[in-house]
């Protein structure tokens, strides 16, 4: 298998292309670009094809719908299947509605962090982890472009506190065994001035959507 894993500014600002090859194509936030290669070339999915939405569309939660839209339109002729992988992130239902009103399925789950710990799993914990703030490996590895810029500590370091005063820890999910990216979590959660807790996810729920759809090939 060929697949390349993209540099994140990539991901984030532009995506990630289809390579024309395979009968499914996956549609996919930017930000899981290289856990679905990794997934892909540890499972022999050559029959699956991979392309990706802009991962800076989370900053814009109401472009995500329209784009995926676009995205299966333009695609829909050159492939058998299409299984959209975005949670409802941010959409409120929308994405929801407009893949059933176009026939395509996606993966379940409210956000990213909810499939990576495994659905069922993160509703369990949702009552004690009110006052929790995610990252995953992307995140970590983007945490400027997508936290610390957009919110503007960039500029306003004393904004941090208004912020993030009524959170009391990060959490990392770990989708990799990283000891650096742990280290570049522990210190964005020192630059947040939060608790830190590092929790190995591995791939949960992604996994296993992309199996089923692997499954039906």
């Amino acid at each position: 298998m060929t697949d390349q894993l993209p540099q994140d500014d990539t991901l984030t600002e532009t995506g990630l292309d289809a390579r024309g090859a395979g009968r499914i194509l996956l549609i996919a936030c930017g930000a899981l670009a290289r856990e679905i290669l990794a997934l892909k070339q540890a499972n022999g999915w050559d029959h699956m094809d991979l392309t990706c939405l802009p991962a800076k569309l989370h900053l814009f939660p109401d472009r995500i719908t329209p784009a995926v839209a676009e995205a299966v339109e333009a695609n829909r002729a050159d492939y058998d299947r299409i299984f959209v992988v975005y949670a409802d992130c941010g959409t409120g239902g929308e994405l929801a509605r407009k893949c059933a009103e176009l026939g395509v399925e996606m993966v379940e789950g409210p956000h990213c962090y909810a499939f990576f710990e495994g659905n069922a799993a993160f509703a369990e914990r949702a009552d004690e982890e009110m006052t929790a703030f995610y990252l995953t490996d992307f995140l970590v590895r983007q945490f400027d472009a997508f936290v610390w810029k957009p919110m503007g500590l960039d500029r306003h370091p004393e904004l941090r506190d208004m912020l993030f005063g009524n959170y009391t820890k990060l959490v990392y999910q770990a989708q990799t065994d990283d000891p650096a990216l742990t280290e570049k979590a522990r210190a964005c959660a020192e630059r947040l001035g939060l608790a830190f807790e590092r929790r190995f996810t591995g791939y949960g729920d992604l996994a296993t959507a992309l199996e089923e759809q692997s499954a039906r090939y």
